[in-house]
C-alpha cells in the first residue's frame, strides 16, 4: 500500500496550478461515484415511491403514481424552501365495512326461536315485530364438467339407403368448434386467457390447479391453444391500429421482453413491447406491438399517419414525431420529476436542501394545479385557462432557474443530469399547455403497461416470437376490455363463442370492445350464471 501511494505522488505534477486542477478534478469525479453508489443503495434498500421528506423547515413533499397530489413551495434560490400546504374541503370516510355487492346471489336463511318460545308467559301469542339480519360471504370453488355432444345417427332399414342418391346414414353436424378435435371449450380458453393475460398467472400453475380438480391439462397444450386463439384474431391488431389513427391523442411507451427462440437473435437478447393508448373518454383503444428492435422505424411504422398529439418519454425512438407537420409531441414530467428524485435520494436523506429539492418542489406546483382541476371538475376550455393562469408562471419560473442552475453544478452529477434532460426535452413539456384534454405526464401508458410488467415477472420470458405476438393480441384485447368497462372475462367468453362464425375482417368490426354492445356481454354473462347452467 505504502509503495502504491509512492508510485501516486511520484505521476502528480510539481506545478501548483496544474496539482490544484488536478484535485479539483478528483474531488469532482469522487462527488458523481458517491452520487451512484447512495442512488444504487437506495434503489436496493430504499422506497420505491416519489416521497421526499425534508427537514429543516422543508416539508413533506409527496406523489402518487398519477401525479394526484402534491403540495405547494415557495422560497427565494439563496434560503431553505418552506412550504404552505393547502388541503381541500373533503368527506371524511365512514370506518368499517363495506358492503357485500349488491349484484352477489343472496341465499336467505332464517333462524327462529321455538314454537315454545312463541308464547309469552302471559298466555298470549308474541307478534313479529322486526328481525336481525347480517349478511355473510360464502365461497364455491371453481368446478369443471364435461360437456358430452350426442349426434344420434339415422338409416333406413328397409331400402338401407338404395333409394336415395344422399349419404345412407344422416347425422347432424357439428356444433362449430374454435379449436377442432380439441374438448377447449369458449369458457375454458375465456379463464385461461384472463388467468395469465390478465391475473398473471403462468400456465404451469394453472396446470397444477387444474390437476387439483382431477383434470390433466398440461403446459404445452395451454400454449398451444393460445397460440390458435391469437391467429384466429389476426385481424385484431389492424382493427386497433385503424381506431388509433381516428383519435387525435394518444401515448406511447415501450418495455423490455426476451424471447428464447427467434431467428438471428440470441436467447439473452431482449426484444421490446410497444404499446400505444388513446386517450380519448369514450371507447378508448390500446395496443401491444412486440418487435425485436427499439428502434424508431417500429413506432414511426404504427404512427407514421396518425395526425394529432404523442405523448412520449424522452427516448430517442421518438424524435421523429417533430418532423411532421400532422404531429405535435408531448413530453412526459413524470419522467421529469423521477430525475430530480433521483438526484435527492443520491445525496442521502441527510443532506441539506439543495438544487434538487427545489426544482422537485415546483414541480409539485405544476402538479398541485392539476390536482386543483380535477378536484373542481373542471371541462378541457376550463383546464386550459386555469393551466396559462398557474401553470405557466410556474413553469416560466422553473426554466429560467434551470438555466441558472445548469452553470453551478456538475454535469455528470445527478442533479446536473436532470437539469440537463429537462432543458433538452422544454418544448416538448410545455405543449399541454395548449388544450386541456393534454396531460401534464405519459402515466396513462405507464399504467398500461403495468399489468404486461406484472405478468412478465411471472412467466419471465416468451419461448417464441409467435408466442410473444399472441400475447401481444391477447394483452391488446383484455387491456382495451378493461379500459371501456368491461370485465375481461365476460367480454373474452362472448368474443370466443362468435369466433367460429368471424371469417372476414369486416367480421370483427362490431366485436372489438370499443364497439361490441355490452347487451350481448351481460346476455352471456347471466346465460352462465344461471342455475340452468
Amino acid at each position: 500500500m505504502i509503495l502504491t501511494m509512492k508510485l501516486a505522488i511520484d505521476h502528480l505534477p510539481d506545478d501548483p496550478k496544474i496539482l490544484k486542477e488536478v484535485i479539483v478534478e478528483f474531488y469532482n469525479e469522487t462527488s458523481v461515484l458517491k452520487e451512484q453508489i447512495a442512488l444504487l443503495k437506495h434503489m436496493l434498500f430504499g422506497r420505491k415511491s416519489e416521497k421526499y421528506k425534508a427537514e429543516n423547515g422543508v416539508s413533506q413533499l409527496k406523489f402518487d403514481f398519477d401525479g394526484e397530489s402534491a403540495e405547494k413551495t415557495s422560497a427565494e434560490d439563496t434560503q431553505p424552501e418552506t412550504t404552505t400546504v393547502e388541503v381541500s374541503s373533503h368527506k371524511r370516510r365512514k370506518r368499517g365495512r363495506k358492503p357485500l355487492s349488491a349484484s352477489l346471489p343472496r341465499e336467505e336463511r332464517i333462524f327462529d326461536i321455538s314454537e315454545a318460545e312463541k308464547v309469552c308467559e302471559c298466555g298470549s301469542p308474541k307478534s313479529v315485530i322486526g328481525k336481525e339480519t347480517s349478511e355473510h360471504l360464502e365461497y364455491i370453488p371453481a368446478k369443471c364438467k364435461v360437456i358430452v355432444n350426442i349426434r344420434p345417427k339415422y338409416a333406413c332399414r328397409n331400402c338401407e339407403g338404395a333409394e336415395s342418391e344422399k349419404p345412407a346414414v344422416t347425422v347432424a353436424p357439428p356444433p362449430p368448434q374454435i379449436i377442432p378435435k380439441s374438448f377447449a371449450t369458449a369458457s375454458l380458453l375465456a379463464y385461461l386467457i384472463t388467468s395469465k393475460y390478465v391475473d398473471c398467472l403462468p400456465f404451469y400453475r394453472l396446470s397444477k390447479m387444474f390437476s387439483r380438480h382431477g383434470v390433466e391439462l398440461s403446459r404445452a397444450t395451454m400454449c398451444n391453444w393460445v397460440l390458435r386463439v391469437a391467429s384466429l384474431l389476426k385481424f385484431m391488431p389492424e382493427l386497433f391500429v385503424e381506431e388509433i389513427h381516428k383519435s387525435s391523442y394518444v401515448h406511447a411507451d415501450e418495455t423490455p421482453f426476451q424471447v428464447l427462440k427467434e431467428v438471428g437473435r440470441s436467447a439473452d437478447q431482449k426484444s421490446q413491447m410497444w404499446v400505444i393508448r388513446t386517450d380519448d373518454s369514450d371507447n378508448p383503444t390500446v395496443l401491444f406491438h412486440y418487435d425485436t428492435s427499439r428502434s424508431a422505424k417500429v413506432a414511426e411504422s404504427l404512427l407514421q399517419d396518425f395526425k394529432g398529439y404523442i405523448q412520449t418519454d424522452a427516448c430517442p425512438s421518438y424524435n421523429w414525431i417533430g418532423k411532421n407537420a400532422h404531429q405535435k409531441h408531448l413530453g412526459c414530467l413524470a419522467h421529469v420529476r423521477r430525475k430530480f428524485h433521483d438526484a435527492i435520494k443520491a445525496v442521502g436523506k441527510n443532506a441539506k436542501p439543495g438544487i434538487a429539492h427545489k426544482a422537485f418542489a415546483i414541480i409539485a406546483k405544476l402538479y398541485a394545479v392539476e390536482h386543483e382541476a380535477q378536484e373542481k371538475g373542471l371541462d378541457f376550455e376550463q383546464i386550459a385557462t386555469l393551466r396559462q393562469e398557474k401553470a405557466k408562471p410556474i413553469l416560466d419560473e422553473l426554466h429560467a432557474k434551470l438555466k441558472k442552475w445548469k452553470v453551478t453544478v456538475l454535469p455528470k452529477s445527478n442533479t446536473g443530469k436532470a437539469i440537463s434532460y429537462t432543458l433538452k426535452a422544454w418544448e416538448k413539456l410545455v405543449v399541454y399547455l395548449e388544450d386541456g384534454k393534454l396531460k401534464i405526464d405519459n402515466n396513462a401508458a405507464e399504467r398500461t403497461i403495468r399489468p404486461f410488467a406484472l405478468g412478465r415477472r411471472n412467466w419471465l420470458f416468451s419461448d417464441t416470437a409467435q408466442g410473444a405476438k399472441a400475447s401481444a393480441t391477447i394483452f391488446s384485447l383484455t387491456e382495451t376490455a378493461k379500459a371501456n368497462n368491461l370485465d375481461p372475462y365476460w367480454y373474452m367468453l362472448t368474443l370466443l363463442e362468435k369466433l367460429p362464425e368471424l371469417t372476414k375482417k369486416e367480421d370483427f368490426i362490431a366485436w372489438i370492445p370499443q364497439n361490441i354492445d355490452k347487451k350481448l356481454v351481460e346476455e352471456v354473462k347471466n346465460k352462465y350464471q344461471s342455475p340452468v347452467s
